[in-house]
C-alpha cells in the first residue's frame, strides 16, 4: 500500500490536547455496537445518499460506491495541502478512499475516485495506517472520500482505538451522506470537512450525476453542525473539532456560489467556517461539458470572493488566506 508521495520529516506522535470524541464511546462499549450496527447496514445498504439497498456481502453489482465488505485505499500519508487548521506544522493524516458515491466529470482524483486505483484492506490493515499516521507525527486522521465506507472506518476505528488511537477524526467528504450514515457517526467524528458543491440540484445532476444533491448535502451539513458546532482550534491554530465547508467555485458561476453561502449565513449559522477554493482546473470529462471545459478566470473568484465577504462568514485559508489573484494564476495549465 503507497503512502503518500509528499516529502515528509518523521516526528515524535502528538499529545492530544483535548481526547478525541470516539474515545468516550469506546469506553464504554458504543463505539463498538456502532462498528457491528454499521456493518449490518450493508445488507441492504443505506450508508450514503444514494440508497442503494445492494447486499454488499454478496459483491458490488448495482452498487454506485462499487464496494463491497472491505474498503479499497488508494494511499495514505502526511499531507500539507489542506487548510492549515488540518495539515499544520506536521501533516494531517489523509487516507484516500478509492471510489466515490457522486461522478463528478470535472473530478480531479479521477484516477483514484472514478477509475478505481487501490488496493482492498482489511479492518487491521486500515486500523494499522491510521496509527502508523500517529506514529508519523500527524495531527489528525483525515479520512477523504469516506461516505461509503463508514462501516468499514467504524470497525477500524475500534482496532486502533483500542492499540492507542488518540487523534481527532476528519470526516473528509463530497456532503452526499445519508443521514443514517451520520446517526452512526454522531460522538465518533470530530472534525466534518464537508464540500457544499452545488447551489442547484439540477445543476448537479447534469455535472455529478447526482439527484437530489442540495437537499441531501443541506440536510448532512445542518446534521454535521449539531453534532460538532463550529470550528474550534487549540493556541496553535490546529482544528480540535467543527464543521468546516468547502466550496469550489466553479466556471459560470455553476457552482452555484451565492446559494451556498446564503444557506450557511442565514439559515445554518453566521459562524461556520468556509474555505472558498478557486483552484478549479478542467479535468476527466470536463471538456465535454462547457463552461468547465476551461480554468476559472481571476474576475470569476474575485467575484466568489465579494459574495463571501459580504456573507459574514468566517473565511479559512482562501479569500483571506492566500487563495488570491495569484493563487488561482498559480493553478494555470
Amino acid at each position: 500500500m503507497g503512502c503518500s508521495t509528499e516529502e515528509s520529516a518523521h516526528y515524535a506522535p502528538v499529545e492530544p490536547t483535548v481526547e478525541p470524541a470516539y474515545m468516550t464511546l469506546f469506553r464504554s462499549g458504543e463505539l463498538a455496537e456502532r462498528a457491528k450496527g454499521a456493518v449490518a447496514h450493508l445488507g441492504s445498504c443505506d450508508l450514503c445518499a444514494r440508497y442503494c439497498r445492494v447486499d454488499r456481502f454478496l459483491g458490488v453489482k448495482g452498487a454506485v460506491c462499487r464496494t463491497g465488505v472491505r474498503a479499497t485505499v488508494h494511499s495514505f500519508g502526511p499531507h500539507y495541502g489542506e487548510e492549515r487548521s488540518l495539515s499544520g506544522t506536521r501533516g494531517s493524516g489523509t487516507i484516500f478512499f478509492t471510489w466515490c458515491n457522486l461522478r463528478c466529470v470535472f473530478c480531479q482524483n479521477y484516477q483514484i475516485a472514478q477509475l478505481g486505483e487501490g488496493h482492498e484492506v482489511s479492518a487491521e490493515q486500515l486500523a494499522d495506517m491510521m496509527l502508523q499516521l500517529q506514529h508519523r507525527g500527524c495531527h489528525n486522521i483525515n479520512l477523504v472520500t469516506p461516505s461509503h465506507v463508514v462501516a468499514q472506518i467504524l470497525q477500524a476505528l475500534v482496532i486502533a482505538a483500542a492499540s492507542g488511537l488518540r487523534l481527532p477524526l476528519v470526516f473528509n467528504t463530497s456532503g452526499y451522506d445519508s443521514q443514517e450514515a451520520l446517526a452512526l457517526l454522531d460522538g465518533v467524528v470530530d472534525i466534518y470537512l464537508s464540500d457544499m458543491k452545488y447551489g442547484d440540484s439540477a445543476i448537479a445532476r447534469r455535472h455529478s450525476k447526482i439527484p437530489d444533491y442540495v437537499e441531501v448535502n443541506q440536510a448532512a451539513v445542518r446534521e454535521m453542525y449539531r453534532q460538532v458546532g463550529e470550528l474550534t482550534l487549540d493556541e496553535h491554530g490546529i482544528a480540535l473539532r467543527g464543521l468546516l465547508v468547502r466550496h469550489l467555485v466553479l466556471p459560470g458561476g455553476l457552482a452555484g456560489t451565492e446559494q451556498v453561502l446564503g444557506f450557511l449565513s442565514r439559515e445554518l449559522s453566521p459562524t461556520v467556517s468556509v474555505n472558498v477554493m478557486g483552484q478549479y482546473q478542467p479535468y476527466f470529462k470536463a471538456a465535454q461539458y462547457p463552461p468547465l471545459d476551461r480554468p476559472l478566470t481571476v474576475e470569476e473568484f474575485q467575484a466568489a470572493v465579494a459574495s463571501a465577504r459580504r456573507s459574514g462568514l468566517p473565511l479559512v485559508d482562501g479569500p483571506d488566506g492566500d487563495a488570491t489573484e495569484r493563487a488561482v494564476e498559480s493553478h494555470r495549465i
